[in-house]
């Protein structure tokens, strides 16, 4: 009977284990090389955002694949968008940081150019919840909102689709701000530079933390002055600087600057291909959040003075169709008030 044992062990420790339950998104990942797409050049804080990401989230992903950032600039994040959406494989090995503008120019259909339904994208996290911020150079003749409504003020963007264009001119056509919107830089950190160089007196657009993020020293050395930022709250270091939702404006206009205010919550919006199976989009949803919650992408954070301020993406898919699909007659009127005239608006820098 001894002998019958042990042999019985023998046979059963020669026989291959058998997992108890497989796990067919570990299997699947295992091994991929997946590509986070990014929509600008190396530099700005998108590059600096997703980056971060991807050195990160890999670990947290069944089967643990590499993450490799790919820089795909142009059309103010559109071109990166319609890849993703049209030509990227379909199967949760693609990431990527859409542009925040672009729901709001769907909803509007503000650009030819963007040729896929934001609402087909899966979801995964929002990255950063921040206010946008219209910023002069601190040499700037205009340092307020007020002088800006009274004199002319030269607004670097990038993008027809861009916030970044899109924002100057709501604020021109429903506050009765003069900005002068200079458009074709590829990306903010070229605009950064047009600041610097004193070509531009600002920047169309960016976020408090991804100023923390690229540029902290802007932020510390007093070298960007924000005119206006839009929220649902004033950020708590910028309980000075005015916001959109407070600005006095008629009763007919208050929706206006309510969809506005709603649009940047978006922030720094993560997401992958449509079609992808739902147990993968879980899976990288999942990852998402527990990437946030590990101590070494904190350090990594804090290293590199991003804040952090996700968002599920359940809420985020949630808050980019509600946008896409607000009443007709509100999206109409926003429209309207973001399409810059034709005399606010310049290709190229004007000589000074």
């Amino acid at each position: 009977m001894k002998m019958h044992v042990l042999g019985l062990i023998a046979l059963l420790a020669a026989c291959p284990a058998t997992p108890s339950a497989a796990d067919p998104v570990a299997d699947f990942y295992r091994g991929k090389q997946m590509q986070f797409i990014i929509r600008t050049p190396p530099g700005g804080d998108y590059d600096s955002y997703s980056r971060l990401l991807a050195r990160h989230m890999g670990r947290h992903i069944p089967g643990n694949p590499t993450i490799t950032p790919i820089n795909m600039p142009g059309g103010g994040g559109i071109i990166a968008a319609n890849h993703v959406g049209q030509v990227a494989p379909r199967d949760g090995t693609i990431l990527t940081m859409v542009s925040q503008g672009l729901p709001v120019d769907q909803a509007l259909q503000l650009s030819p150019g963007l040729r896929v339904d934001l609402r087909s994208f899966n979801w995964i996290g929002n990255l950063a919840n921040a206010n946008q911020l219209l910023v002069v150079w601190h040499t700037s003749k205009v340092k307020t909102l007020a002088e800006a409504k009274a004199t002319e003020t030269l607004i670097g963007s990038t993008g027809a689709g861009s916030i970044s264009v899109q924002l100057p001119a709501f604020y021109n056509n429903v506050l009765g701000t003069k900005f002068k919107i200079i458009l074709g830089y590829q990306g903010g950190q070229d605009v950064d530079l047009a600041m610097e160089r004193g070509e531009v007196d600002g920047r169309g657009t960016n976020t408090y933390t991804g100023y923390q993020t690229s540029k902290p020293h802007y932020l510390a050395d007093k070298l960007i002055i924000p005119l206006i930022q839009v929220g649902l709250a004033r950020e708590a270091e910028l309980a000075d600087t005015p916001l959109l939702l407070d600005q006095p404006v008629q009763p007919q206009d208050k929706p206006l600057l309510d969809f506005m205010s709603r649009a940047v919550t978006v922030g720094r919006p993560v997401a992958t291909t449509p079609d992808v199976p739902a147990e993968r989009v879980a899976a990288l949803r999942k990852a998402f959040m527990d990437t946030l919650a590990d101590p070494e992408f904190i350090a990594d954070a804090k290293q590199q003075n991003a804040e952090v301020r996700p968002m599920t993406g359940e809420v985020l898919q949630t808050t980019v169709r509600d946008l896409i699909e607000a009443p007709q007659a509100v999206r109409d009127r926003v429209k309207i008030a973001l399409q810059p005239k034709a005399s606010d608006t310049l290709e190229s820098v004007p000589k000074r």
